[in-house]
């Protein structure tokens, strides 16, 4: 799914601007990020340029995961509750996102940025100082967040037209005070350059929402059937069973936060031992930490508001529109959980290593501002875009091509046919959100902050002017979001690399980055398609999809080793790289 200074453009001398959190020095002065290194090239990397790629595919390992025990509960979730009730919970999660940015949201980055920031110069003790300011913060957001959330549930059920949508509002409240002190436990870790503690945690917490979603949804379901009866309506039991799925959030959340006060308390000694090896002899006051902690998360709020404020914007612009088109609530709410309940729910699986990698990159390129190392800068932004467009580019093309088989094994005995169509016209999605979530975390972790706003907000006004057109004049429906939201995608993705190319001074390789594994990409959609056509003659949708795979991940990888796309040494420098290589091998490949 940013801080507020800056500093001196990397390689530039002269001018130079104030690094919030992580490029002061002891006296306050702002310093350089550094110098050195050609024009636009990407430098080599080492293991110390290649080790937040293993951190990130730690995230993203967890991350696949996560979502896979999403998808895996959902199913069922969505066979008890409908799409109508998937249309609420979607909704209220759409408003509870808003208010989680608005509170909490930016606590792991900001944290994990300045706390990595001062590991970098040796200062543990004011490490330390961050966390117990930064769960100050997180107690007077969370309280602000969960107490507008209850309060003001029935208003924001209004606002989207999906009035129902108030009982997973009000269910998900309480979930905005645990997640904001979760925030503060992940930044923490993150940065000191660990992301087993978050990976675990995420892991822990989709579990039990899993199997809390099912079992509370399943209870007020059944309550809102009685509801219905009582009151001659039809709406309550997917509104009670929408709020049953709210209720698992909030369990999650909070098992992953028990999980981080174990690990913290395992953790303190090790704290406390370091604090007394600080010999930096600088100490900043929680005054000092507290401004800097502000003018870190705030930028990172606007950014991220704007950036993730689509979703509600779409739902109240679609169901509004929709509603002057004479359409009804229920047919509303219903296409509106295909969209997020199943569209969403598919495409969010290749983005999850973006967004993984960014978690482990924001801290990773802090520390590398904060030690004025240019050349390991460029070599990161380098390495994060290459490796998340080598699994983003192949991944929108299986979704395309196998968009039939696969909706109809994932969510089997239900009605596809508006799924399958948003997958094979909006798959393309898996790319561009990829590319901006990474981008935006390159423009965060470079002290850019100003440009994810403006350029999300740039992006939004175009965004929401084309979705009104698309509902409005040509009547595509619920498809409009989709198209509305690969441009929205797109647009960041194209303002972002012209401010990264502005701030030091990289140029993206194109051939290896986004040609190779285009073309590596076609070919492999089409011996997917190929396998699955002559499996499905003789064997089941389930068989052939799996072959389907399997044919696709070796085709590619064939591919984009014989096309050069990646090398042995950038191999060996991907997570798992050393076991690819060994197979590659083994076959000749290499």
């Amino acid at each position: 799914m940013s801080a507020s200074g800056q500093t001196e453009r990397p390689g530039q001398s002269g001018r130079a601007e104030r690094l919030s959190g992580s490029g002061q020095t002891a006296a306050g002065r702002p310093q350089p990020a550094g110098a050195g290194g050609r024009r636009g090239s990407a430098p080599k990397k080492g293991r110390s340029g290649s080790n937040f790629l293993v951190q990130g595919s730690i995230l993203a390992a967890a991350g696949i995961v996560v979502r896979l025990i999403g998808m895996v509960y959902r199913i069922p979730l969505a066979r008890k509750i409908g799409d109508v009730g998937n249309g609420y919970y979607n909704a209220a999660y759409s408003i509870y996102s808003i208010l989680l940015i608005m509170s909490s949201y930016s606590l792991p980055v900001a944290v994990s940025k300045m706390v990595s920031a001062r590991l970098a110069k040796g200062q543990y003790r004011n490490s330390s100082r961050i966390f117990k300011a930064a769960l100050f913060y997180a107690t007077l957001a969370g309280l602000a967040g969960f107490l507008a959330l209850w309060f003001g549930a029935e208003h924001f059920a209004a606002a989207i037209s999906m009035p129902y949508s108030v009982y997973a509002i009000k269910a998900l409240a309480p979930t905005i005070w645990v997640m904001a002190y979760l925030g503060v436990l992940r930044g923490y870790f993150q940065g000191h350059s660990t992301m087993i503690p978050t990976a675990l945690s995420q892991i822990f917490e989709q579990v039990v929402n899993a199997v809390v979603s099912i079992v509370a949804a399943s209870v007020l379901f059944n309550m809102g059937l009685k509801s219905n009866l009582v009151f001659g309506d039809t709406e309550y039991s997917y509104a009670f069973g929408a709020a049953g799925g709210a209720v698992g959030t909030g369990a999650g959340a909070f098992t992953a936060l028990v999980l981080f006060l174990f690990l913290l308390a395992v953790y303190r000694p090790v704290m406390r031992r370091k604090a007394r090896r600080d010999k930096s002899g600088y100490r900043e006051s929680y005054g000092q930490i507290s401004r800097l902690l502000f003018l870190t998360i705030l930028p990172i709020i606007i950014s991220s508001a704007v950036y993730n404020i689509s979703n509600v914007i779409d739902n109240g612009i679609f169901g509004n529109v929709m509603k002057q088109l004479k359409v009804g609530d229920q047919e509303i709410a219903s296409q509106w959980g295909v969209y997020m309940g199943r569209y969403h729910l598919l495409f969010n699986i290749p983005v999850a290593i973006a967004n993984s990698l960014s978690s482990s990159l924001i801290p990773s390129l802090s520390k590398a501002v904060a030690e004025k190392n240019r050349r390991q800068v460029l070599a990161r932004i380098s390495s994060a875009v290459r490796f998340s467009m080598i699994i983003a580019i192949p991944s929108a093309v299986g979704l395309t091509v196998l968009a039939d088989p696969i909706s109809n094994l994932l969510f089997s005995g239900m009605d596809n046919s508006m799924l399958i169509t948003m997958m094979f016209a909006g798959s393309s999605a898996v790319v561009f959100f990829s590319l901006s979530t990474v981008t935006n975390a390159v423009l965060q972790g470079i002290n850019r902050m100003a440009a994810p706003i403006v350029n999300s907000a740039v992006s939004l006004v175009i965004h929401t002017g084309i979705l009104y057109m698309m509902l409005g004049v040509f009547h595509l429906g619920i498809y409009s979001v989709v198209y509305a939201n690969i441009l929205f995608a797109a647009l960041v993705c194209a303002l972002n690399g012209i401010s990264i190319a502005r701030a030091v001074r990289y140029r993206q390789e194109i051939l290896k980055t986004f040609l190779i594994p285009a073309l590596c990409s076609g070919v492999m959609g089409a011996a997917a398609w190929g396998m699955y056509w002559l499996c499905s003659k003789a064997l089941g949708n389930a068989v052939s999809t799996g072959a389907a795979i399997l044919a696709a991940v070796a085709v590619y990888f064939v591919l984009l080793i014989k096309l050069k796309g990646v090398d042995e040494k950038e191999l060996k420098s991907m997570p798992g790289g050393t076991r690819l290589f060994v197979v590659a091998r083994r076959f000749h490949l290499m």
